[in-house]
């Protein structure tokens, strides 16, 4: 019986045996875990792994809409420089509550665990008290293939019709115009500037602009070179003073961040001190979005000038709970 450290056991011990492909059953799942899960994959492994998630619970409870954007997202974004596939679908018929990880190695099992941990990273925090068990991994394959019959993709084109999607939470209903129910709503917010606090002016190599930077590389000879960076590459940064509120997860736990014009991004706190707002599968991602609500090319050099031209140095975060938060970078 596992009842401690369920991460290293479940997730991380298999891949010192070769394993390369994860098959998942989880009557809950979010994909912030799903992208922590991928995001630490390069700590224990050079090895590109297959990841097939199946969402057992959605004919009871349905789905959220930024869980299941979230999942499609994943699906969708190129992660090949991180794993082989993921790939994520939902029981659509009648309800399963397993919680089952096969671990398989050249399409063979070889390692499978069952019990009470769902697919979410509250679940493998150490103070939940979470069990697994060790279980047949031919039997728990044969479960997973059997369930794997009555699911449809997170992407299929028609799977809105075969499954339920709720309102991430009533005051996000984009009909509802979010931003002015926010205000006012009592919902803790904080307001982050975009700008430099001892120069006033945009980060010259670091925030918005972290990705005009060179890093530092050896070369096998030992000399050192210099290479660029992907200039899209950004970070909003997390003033200390902030910090002490305890606004957002720590420990890299991935949440995820709704924008004001209906985008969806999965964020992270990292670097030394907790000084950044990241996202985490690839950095690039958020410079590309914030370079595309300024109407900058990509990889474009962002200044002052081009964030009072359209309308704001600063943005704006609201906790809708410990995993969602809403973004809004609108002009009023």
């Amino acid at each position: 019986m596992i009842t401690s450290d369920l991460k290293k056991h479940i997730f991380w011990k298999p891949l010192i045996q070769g394993a390369d492909e994860l098959l998942i059953i989880s009557g809950y799942a979010t994909p912030n875990m799903a992208s922590w899960f991928i995001k630490n994959l390069k700590n224990h492994t050079t090895q590109k792994i297959t990841i097939k998630l199946i969402v057992g619970m959605v004919p009871y409870d349905g789905l959220s809409i930024s869980v299941h954007e979230g999942f499609k997202e994943l699906v969708n974004q190129n992660l090949s420089d991180k794993i082989n596939s993921f790939m994520c679908s939902y029981v659509y018929d009648n309800p399963v509550n397993a919680k089952v990880y096969i671990w398989l190695k050249n399409g063979i099992p070889i390692v499978a665990f069952s019990g009470s941990a769902d697919f979410i990273q509250s679940a493998f925090k150490n103070d939940k008290r979470e069990v697994m068990n060790s279980c047949n991994p031919y039997e728990a394959k044969l479960f997973f293939d059997k369930i794997e019959e009555e699911t449809i993709y997170c992407n299929h084109g028609e799977v809105e019709e075969y499954i339920i999607l709720k309102s991430t939470h009533p005051i996000l209903d984009m009909e509802n115009k979010p931003r002015k129910k926010l205000e006012g709503s009592g919902i803790e917010s904080i307001t982050i500037s975009l700008l430099d606090s001892k120069t006033g002016e945009t980060h010259k190599k670091s925030g918005l602009n972290w990705g005009h930077r060179k890093y530092k590389s050896t070369l096998s000879d030992g000399r050192t070179k210099y290479r660029e960076r992907n200039r899209n590459e950004a970070y909003i940064p997390y003033p200390a003073k902030l910090k002490s509120l305890g606004f957002f997860p720590l420990e890299n736990q991935h949440f995820t961040v709704i924008t004001d014009d209906n985008c969806q991004l999965i964020f992270r706190v990292e670097q030394e001190n907790n000084k950044a707002l990241t996202t985490p599968l690839s950095n690039a991602q958020l410079g590309e979005y914030f370079r595309g609500r300024l109407g900058l090319a990509n990889g474009a050099y962002i200044t002052k000038k081009d964030l009072e031209k359209y309308g704001r140095t600063d943005v704006t975060f609201y906790k809708i709970d410990e995993e969602q938060f809403f973004l809004d970078f609108s002009v009023k």
